[in-house]
């Protein structure tokens, strides 16, 4: 657990200093989030933990594996190519 909250605010510091995918980020965010996520604590649009897992799994071949900074750029930028959001 303490290593993704360390991993969330080095995310969210990459991400603060690319004030152009804010709003690509807030849309994937929106896209991943389960259904009706407000009626189920903690009240925040996240996604399934064990999805989450799976995604990382299939990415860096463990469920323990994160994304640095860079590849999380990367897949905004890439997100945002597709125009899908």
């Amino acid at each position: 657990m303490a290593t993704d909250l360390k991993w969330f605010a080095t995310s969210a510091r990459t991400l603060a200093a690319r004030p152009d995918l804010w709003s690509t980020a807030a849309g994937v965010l929106r896209r991943h989030a389960p259904s009706r996520w407000w009626t189920r604590r903690p009240f925040l649009p996240l996604p399934d933990g064990q999805w989450i897992d799976f995604r990382f799994e299939t990415a860096f071949g463990s469920s323990e594996g994160r994304p640095d900074g860079e590849q999380l750029i990367e897949y905004l930028e890439w997100s945002r190519s597709w125009n899908y959001l």
